[in-house]
């Protein structure tokens, strides 16, 4: 199977193509927008393997949760290449992609977390699902960190930035948190392999069904509200 992924929903941009056992990427943080990288990064992996998108089977999207516009600018890129070429989508989140790679290392459970921004994390639970890589032990939710908990008993696996954002999270009861964990984001190359397991179970989409999944409408604080945090 050939699954083409894209992801420039939080602060890295990054893309992966997966063909066979092989699995081509391209990551960058900083520099260049999202939106000026990205195309070239497609580019640049397709012509590496020496594919061209008609012989792709799927797209694997991330549809967030993370930056508003990033997220935007993904499932928007997504949309057109498979429109373009005919081909079926498949969403994946930003918080799967996290956990799939400690998950990939052997944990059984994992809680993904991003920095949200405004005081908040981005965060979800998972464990080990054979056929889809992984599954929801809990839905992805978005507030402040001690509204983190996790679900059942057991050893989880964090990994995110959320994490590092906020130390006091690192001490929840069942959590191993190694801290290089907490510099991880979200990778295209995750996103791919995720994807390919769902398009062969039959999941993909019209492109035109494709959605983001934003969790909440606030982008901003307002200058009551941050003098407010700032004081607590």
């Amino acid at each position: 199977m050939r699954v083409l992924a894209v992801d420039t929903a939080t602060e890295a941009c990054s893309v992966a193509l997966l063909s066979g056992d092989e699995l081509i990427g391209r990551f960058a943080e900083g520099g260049r927008t999202h939106e000026q990288q990205i195309l070239g990064m497609v580019e640049a992996v397709l012509a590496e393997a020496q594919v061209s998108l008609s012989m792709l089977d799927g797209i694997a999207a991330s549809i967030g949760p993370g930056a508003f516009t990033g997220v935007r600018i993904s499932v928007a890129v997504a949309q057109g290449l498979a429109f373009g070429a005919g081909l079926p989508t498949v969403p994946v989140t930003t918080l799967e992609a996290l956990a799939s790679q400690v998950m990939r290392g052997g944990a059984a459970h994992a809680l993904a977390c991003l920095d949200a921004r405004m005081g908040e994390v981005y965060w979800a639970c998972f464990a080990v699902d054979r056929g889809r890589g992984l599954g929801w032990s809990s839905a992805p939710r978005v507030g402040p960190p001690a509204s983190v908990v996790l679900p059942v008993p057991g050893v989880y696996r964090g990994i995110g930035r959320g994490l590092a954002a906020y130390p006091a999270l690192a001490a929840l009861p069942g959590l191993d948190f190694d801290p290089k964990d907490g510099r991880a984001l979200p990778n295209a190359r995750e996103f791919a392999t995720l994807g390919a397991l769902r398009l062969a179970l039959g999941e993909g989409l019209d492109p035109a069904d494709l959605s983001p999944l934003y969790l909440r409408d606030k982008v901003a604080l307002t200058e009551a509200e941050r003098r407010q945090q700032k004081a607590q």
